[in-house]
Parts: C-alpha cells; sequence; structure tokens
C-alpha cells in the first residue's frame, strides 16, 4: 500500500550485494539533491488521511490526479523577484523555479470517494477503504 520502501541494512558484509548496488548507482544518483515534499499517511480504521506539506504553494499550482490505480501529487512554482533602483538597475533579483510529484499505490482505495482540502500549506486527502467484503476470495469447487 502506498508503495513504501523497505529500509535496508548493509550493516554486515553478509547482507552486502556489490551487484544490486551497481544496478542501483544510476537511480540514487540522478536523484541525489531531489527535494520532495514530506507526506503523513494515517490509518483511521475505514479510510487513510494522507497529509502532505507543501509550504509556499497556492491551491492552483498543485494537482492530484487518479490513473491506473496511482493517485499522484504534483506542485509547481514559478517566482521571480525583482527590485531595482532608481536607475534602474537591479539591487536585487532572485528566482526560484521547480516541481515536485510524488505517486502513491491506491489499489485498495475507493476512487470515486477520495476527497482533498488545502490549508496552511498542507494538503489533506482522505482516501476511504475499499470495503473487505469486496475483495474476499469466493471458493469454487472443482467437480
Amino acid at each position: 500500500m502506498f508503495g513504501l520502501t523497505p529500509y535496508e541494512r548493509y550493516n554486515t558484509l553478509g547482507n552486502y550485494d556489490i551487484f544490486k548496488e551497481m544496478e542501483d548507482f544510476g537511480k540514487n544518483f540522478w536523484q541525489y539533491g531531489k527535494a520532495d515534499f514530506k507526506t503523513d499517511i494515517i490509518d483511521k480504521g475505514k479510510e487513510y488521511v494522507l497529509e502532505a506539506e507543501l509550504p509556499g504553494f497556492k491551491k492552483e499550482d498543485i494537482s492530484v490526479d487518479v490513473k491506473d490505480g496511482y493517485l499522484t501529487i504534483s506542485a509547481t512554482r514559478n517566482e521571480e523577484k525583482d527590485e531595482k533602483n532608481e536607475k534602474g538597475e537591479y539591487i536585487r533579483r532572485e528566482r526560484r523555479y521547480g516541481s515536485f510529484s510524488r505517486s502513491f499505490d491506491i489499489s485498495q482505495i475507493d476512487q470515486a470517494g477520495i476527497s482533498a482540502g488545502f490549508e496552511n500549506g498542507v494538503l489533506k486527502l482522505v482516501l476511504p477503504k475499499i470495503d473487505s467484503h469486496e475483495k474476499e476470495i469466493k471458493k469454487i469447487e472443482i467437480k
């Protein structure tokens, strides 16, 4: 659920796999320094509550999409500040650009019942679980 990755330990020589390190090198190399937004996922029994911290973003800059059993939260920031003196010369000029995106597996979620709200830089999604009776396996008798 939600694509959580377990912590891998390489604290003993017996667990170390040089080939796995080589496979992951490219992926880890390109992700170095990549900024992600932080999310908390709370199990409330009949639903999950996902809270994503997106400080400095406006509601219009955030997109929440569901496609092929995955929920994707995207946020884009384009900000420019120009301060000039009387002669029109720059005293300070700042630019910040960036886009952030996270995806979550929602195969066990009732997609029609998802609701969202954004307040004080926190995106809150309520993700109702699929009723457990719907996913029961039916045993078929072989004759």
